[in-house]
């Protein structure tokens, strides 16, 4: 194990709302909540080094170190002794979003009500939904305030939400290869992947958890929306048009070529883990997501988040979240006088860049975050 390894670490679980359940942007509540949840490092004698790392779709709570079985946590390579979030000197938790299906409350959770899973009675949530949540698990916490906030794609979302609703918690926010609002291109992405699950004889309008589940739309859906995090010379140089065990076509409609087989596995792969209803109830969640909605403007929405620190980071092989996305939010924060640094980083990664930049990335967190503490006078361990 390596010196900069965070080595074995432990989910825990915190569950609030049991009296008097949680108001969401529905109009409906929910309520008790589970949020399973990881922490990393070790909080200060003031509470004022804690980072926040919001997961993607498809992410948990397991952003770091090795779960008992071995597995690497989804951002490994940047949280850690010495890494992007370096544990040494910050105490990073990451939690899995309600509407989840890694411990946190979800439609595969049991709904206390009928004795039996959610399923589509669990209660539509949003983005706000997902942040209102992490908000209590940070008071139970007893961290006032946090140092920063930070995720990509989907947790870039969050990121901005908690910004724009709770700016006196939070003193620097990374959002990174993400965005201030879905696309239309971008929902239209979202609702074939949910037809595909909806389109599954098992799926049995998410009533399957005693029974066969609908793995096939499920990993068709997972298909789809790989094909949008890779970018078209990123395939190029994985797959081109290389033949998967077979020295010519063969005219048939078996797989032939391996960024076929690349799909197939890593749609079968997604079952395995994770929920088709988590992924209807998050995709649609991400598709309501807009933070000008409701505020009138972009610079509106973030018009008390002036305090804040921003580091803005887009790639120019994203065509999930253009470039454009984040100058948007760049342009709007600049209006009202916020500190934000941006980066436009030259990659071939496409949307995952964000997690395979390895290098530049730690370097961009590393030397933003130690700007944070220095602007801030923090006292580190």
């Amino acid at each position: 194990m390596s010196n900069n390894s965070l080595g074995i670490t432990e989910r825990q679980y915190f569950t609030f709302a049991e009296n008097e359940p949680m108001p969401l942007d529905s109009g409906e509540s929910l309520g008790p909540i589970t949020l399973a949840y990881e922490t990393y490092g070790k909080l200060n004698a003031d509470k004022s080094n804690a980072i926040l790392i919001c997961h993607a779709l498809s992410g948990d709570a397991h952003a770091g170190g090795l779960t008992s079985e071995g597995k690497a946590g989804w951002w490994d390579d940047c949280v850690g002794p010495g890494k992007a979030f370096n544990t040494n000197k910050y105490f990073v938790i990451c939690s899995n979003v309600i509407g989840g299906c890694q411990g946190s409350t979800g439609p595969g959770s049991i709904d206390p009500k009928t004795g039996k899973p959610y399923g589509l009675n669990f209660p539509v949530i949003t983005v706000k939904d997902m942040v209102r949540a992490q908000r209590h698990l940070i008071d139970y916490l007893g961290i006032d305030k946090l140092l920063a906030i930070a995720g990509g794609s989907m947790g870039g979302m969050q990121v901005l939400q908690w910004t724009a609703n709770y700016p006196e918690r939070v003193r620097a926010a990374l959002p990174l290869a993400t965005t201030a609002r879905h696309s239309p291109m971008l929902i239209a992405f979202s609702e074939v992947g949910r037809q595909a699950i909806y389109a599954d004889p098992n799926w049995n309008k998410g009533d399957y958890y005693d029974g066969a589940r609908p793995n096939t739309g499920l990993a068709l859906a997972r298909m789809i929306g790989h094909i949008t995090y890779l970018s078209e010379e990123s395939m190029h140089q994985k797959f081109g048009r290389r033949l998967e065990a077979r020295e010519r076509f063969g005219f048939d409609f078996e797989t032939d070529f391996a960024v076929e087989s690349y799909l197939h596995h890593n749609g079968s792969r997604f079952t395995e883990r994770f929920d088709a209803n988590t992924y209807l109830y998050v995709t649609k969640a991400m598709d309501y997501f807009d933070l000008a909605n409701g505020n009138g403007s972009l610079s509106k929405a973030f018009a008390k988040c002036a305090d804040i620190m921003y580091l803005v980071v887009s790639f120019t092989s994203d065509w999930l979240y253009p470039t454009y996305h984040s100058k948007e939010m760049v342009s709007a924060l600049t209006g009202i006088g916020a500190d934000v640094t941006y980066c436009n980083l030259q990659s071939t990664w496409g949307h995952d860049a964000f997690l395979l930049e390895v290098e530049t990335m730690t370097q961009l967190i590393s030397d933003f975050l130690g700007r944070v503490v220095e602007h801030h006078e923090i006292l580190l361990p």
